[in-house]
Formats: C-alpha cells, structure tokens, sequence
C-alpha cells in the first residue's frame, strides 16, 4: 500500500493538516473542517494509500511559502500540487488557481469562465472538495451578492484570508 505523509500545523487563521504524496502536495486543509473524513477517504481510496506521520522537505518548503504568504511577501506558491478527484473536480481548481491574488469571484463568474454557465451548484460543489486550500484559492470565491459564502476554514479564516490579499489587514 502507498503512503501519504501527513502533519498538522499551525497558521494564523487556524490548524491545517499537510499531506505528502511520492514529492507533491495533495493535502493541505483545515484540520476541523466538515468534509474531514470525506476528503481523507477520497484521498486513501483514489491514491490507494494509507497515512502517517511524519516530516518531509517538501513540508518544511511548503510552511516557510504559507510564512512568506501570511507576512505579505508572497503571492504566488511554487510547491508541486497533486490534486484528487474527478475531471471536473480538477477543472474547477485549475480554474481557481487563475483568480488573481486580491481578487474574488463568484460561483456563476467562475461557472461561465469555465464555459459551464449552467453548472454553477456543481462548480460550488467542487469548490467544497478542494483538499488544498489557500494554495488553490477557493476562499476567493464569494456569493453574487458580495457576501463571504461558505468556507471550509470557517467564514472568519476566510474573511482574514480576502483582508490579507486585499493588502487591508496584513497581521493576524
């Protein structure tokens, strides 16, 4: 059985767990989140694998990214991603990662820039399932109306998140 390496650390807006797959990232999420188990499982069915513990150089490069990021030095992450899920899934988080830093948008602007103007509650839905976050920037998606929406990380993480992007509120 494979291994995925997985740690838990501590960013300013809350605990995360890293998980480490043969050199990429394909877990980087809140470690209190509702989709907890469902996101591990998705993880050890499709990888077949197992977790443990432990500590890796891509984790030691993957924190000091998320310091420099939550310092305001950084925009843009270079650690390798492997992300797990459907095609649509990885479409829809190849399509968050081209949301600029300190800008947002919405389901339906992120539906039709996919060309699927009439899948917007699956675009949410896979929103939802990304198992790396802040990295694939799901927290720049807002509701139409402008409010926050939901968040795996909790609205406030989130709201912290947008404040730190928009260079409004750069100490947590």
């Amino acid at each position: 059985m494979n291994n995925i390496i997985v740690k838990t650390i501590k960013i300013p807006p809350g605990e995360v767990i890293l998980g480490e797959y043969e050199g990429k990232l394909c877990l980087l999420d809140w470690k209190y989140r509702k989709m907890r188990g469902r996101i591990d499982s998705r993880l050890a069915i499709c990888l077949k694998a197992s977790f443990s513990e432990g500590n890796c150089q891509l984790f030691e490069d993957t924190e000091r990214q998320l310091e420099e990021y939550f310092s305001g030095k950084r925009e843009a992450f270079s650690i390798p991603l492997l992300t797990v899920g459907t095609g649509f899934q990885k479409e829809v988080w190849e399509a968050l990662q081209k949301i600029p830093y300190g800008k947002t948008e919405s389901y339906g602007g992120l539906a039709a820039g996919m060309g699927r103007e009439s899948a917007v509650r699956a675009v949410a839905g896979a929103n939802g399932a990304n198992a790396i976050s802040i990295m694939i920037p799901c927290h720049r998606i807002i509701a139409s109306d402008g409010s926050l929406g939901g968040y795996a990380g909790g609205i406030p993480a989130k709201k912290k998140l947008l404040e730190l992007e928009s260079h409004m509120y750069l100490k947590f």
